[in-house]
């Protein structure tokens, strides 16, 4: 068709003059500003998939506000289209775009939130086209280069562009290559986001469905282990070209993480996404793949959900195919898998999300706070110590024990950091009141974490009254973890003048050579061996001998979950050293016990 422009304002005249002449090479289109030319007659006839010249070039007018797109003559060649098929909106030439670039080509130009003093704002964008519709395999690889201007409300109106097409997948090296994995050529994991995430809202808006695989190749530690990382490529990149291979045109598939590709099914529902499983498996594992002089066998396993319906984003839609994958992993073998609704695991997931954005927010706010509970003489039955406890406090919500907010500190890699925060106000508090004894917990991390040990030593140094003064407590478990390195980490505490405790001591399996060997100056029982005690003979039993334990070692020993006064008499009467539970105290903000404790010594000193 003949391009047709909208009468242009004296900003759009400065881009340069749009003209059409005759010569005799045939109809030219040109910009008078300087840029190239080029001639109708230099292209092949329209709709060929090929050309002699990989590289071709058109122009056009896009009119936002009433959504039509004007062509150079050229266009239809260029495009590989009969003249009639030319897109004549942007619409239309937008769903030719390839799904990992359609947000890209809507960022740079509708959604762009620059503005326009007047001149125009310019824009470069690259992106597969697929001229014959999504479903077909003819691909045009596009280098789109104009400037658009903005309306009275300063969103753009009109845009003026240059492409330049190439019918061949550019190679390494060029632009396109920062979309594709170096190892497979299959999409990056950033692209691949992208076309999900532009399935996603499709099939959305259309009220259709599409499919994810998530799919990986089981074995490729064991060859990288044991035919060398090249062979592990090798097989790596054969799976993912049989992958491809089987794919229909408009789906796209990409590089996951390490071993594992992903998928998308376009216009799919659940029996048709089956199938498509079912072929990448069949691809992937039916013949061997040669490997030097030694043909090997991929292991494959295969997750899948249905999008909208099983997951409607794509955070929920790569969750939701990891789980299916992890289920089909399970399974010895090659083995395809979907995804089902797990309400439980769905409403672990979410609280985790909550609970970890609670605690991003609260690192940043300085919003972790102490609590302490009261840890008593099992003679005098007077407060010897206080356990540290951690709190998350945010305005508006319930406060968070760490036995809520830990685990989920620990997954993304910040409890040495709260550990960190912990010592600081433990100290401070040690600081504050110059006779309250503290015990602090700490986590796995932190005992193989030689910052810790390094900011007590600073924090204690020149107060050995505070080291006095501190116990610092570890679980069985991490104890029996890694046996030296919780060796180091006791040994580096007590040689600062910290005394340090085995904390929920009989949930695991302790050996008396292990106990004696990690130089514990206490141990805390379990109290799932105190709170029945006064009515089970066998926790009784387990009583004594775990004091008795702890006597022929030199430790002293604390009963936890005291809560009432039958158990604090009866564990007391056993030869327990302390004793900690509701019973005496429950979990109170640091605050508020200082202040107490503050005003008992006035009063004392008073009277």
């Amino acid at each position: 068709m003949p391009l047709r422009l909208p009468p242009r304002t004296n900003a759009e005249a400065s881009l340069g003059a749009v003209a059409h002449k005759k010569s005799g090479q045939g109809r030219v289109f040109s910009d008078v500003s300087g840029a190239s030319s080029i001639s109708e007659t230099e292209l092949t006839a329209a709709g060929s998939d090929r050309v002699d010249e990989p590289v071709r070039e058109t122009a056009y007018v896009w009119d936002l506000q009433a959504d039509t797109l004007d062509w150079c003559d050229q266009a239809a060649a260029a495009l590989r289209l009969e003249p009639a098929n030319v897109p004549a909106t942007g619409d239309a030439f937008a769903a030719l775009i390839g799904d990992e670039h359609a947000r890209r080509y809507a960022d740079a130009i509708a959604a762009n939130p620059a503005t326009d003093a007047g001149t125009g704002v310019t824009y470069t964008l690259r992106y597969r086209l697929a001229p014959h519709g999504p479903r077909t395999r003819t691909m045009l690889w596009v280098e789109d280069t104009g400037r658009w201007w903005a309306g009275p409300n300063g969103k753009p109106t009109r845009a003026r562009g240059r492409l330049k097409i190439s019918a061949e997948r550019p190679g390494p090296g060029s632009h396109f290559s920062i979309d594709v994995d170096e190892l497979t050529g299959l999409l990056n994991r950033i692209r691949l986001t992208d076309a999900l995430a532009t399935v996603i809202t499709r099939t959305r808006r259309q009220q259709t469905s599409a499919g994810l695989l998530m799919v990986a190749v089981n074995n490729l530690q064991h060859i990288n282990e044991t035919f060398g990382f090249e062979a592990g490529d090798a097989i790596l990149a054969e799976v993912a070209r049989r992958a491809q291979a089987v794919l229909r045109g408009g789906d796209s598939i990409g590089r996951h993480s390490s071993n594992k590709f992903a998928a998308i099914i376009n216009d799919c529902s659940h029996p048709a996404l089956e199938v498509a499983a079912d072929r990448i498996l069949k691809a992937a594992t039916e013949t061997p793949i040669d490997v030097g002089d030694c043909p090997l066998h991929a292991s494959v396993s295969i997750g899948g959900l249905v999008v909208p319906q099983q997951a409607s984003d794509v955070s929920a839609a790569l969750t939701g195919s990891l789980r299916a994958l992890d289920q089909a992993r399970a399974v010895h073998g090659s083995r395809v898998t979907f995804y089902e609704a797990d309400l439980e695991s769905d409403s672990r997931r979410a609280n985790t999300v909550s609970v970890a954005g609670r605690l991003s927010r609260a690192l940043n706010e300085n919003r972790l706070c102490l609590a302490l509970q009261t840890i008593v003489d099992s003679g005098a039955r007077a407060p010897a110590l206080y356990e540290c406890l951690l709190r998350l406090d945010e305005p508006g919500m319930p406060p968070l024990s760490a036995s809520v907010f830990v685990p989920v500190a620990e997954e993304l890699g910040l409890a040495s950091m709260i550990d960190r925060r912990a010592l600081d106000m433990a100290i401070d508090l040690l600081k504050r009141d110059s006779d309250i004894s503290l015990s602090l917990n700490v986590s796995a991390l932190t005992c193989s974490d030689a910052g810790w040990i390094a900011a007590l030593e600073t924090h204690i140094a020149g107060r050995p009254d505070l080291a006095k003064r501190l116990v610092v407590e570890i679980t069985e478990t991490i104890a029996l973890s890694d046996l030296s390195e919780t060796g180091r980490f006791v040994d580096g505490v007590r040689r600062i003048g910290c005394r340090v405790a085995i904390d929920d001591f009989g949930a695991g399996y302790t050996s008396f050579a292990n106990l004696k060997r990690l130089n514990f100056d206490l141990l805390k029982i379990d109290g799932s061996f105190v709170r029945n005690i006064v009515h089970d003979p066998s926790d009784q039993m387990f009583m004594r001998m775990m004091v008795e334990l702890a006597e022929n070692f030199g430790l002293e020993t604390v009963a936890e979950w005291v809560v009432d006064q039958p158990t604090a008499d009866m564990v007391a009467e056993m030869g327990v050293t302390y004793l900690q539970g509701f019973h005496y105290s429950e979990p109170r903000p640091a605050e508020i016990v200082l202040a107490e404790r503050a005003a008992r010594k006035t009063a004392l000193r008073a009277g």
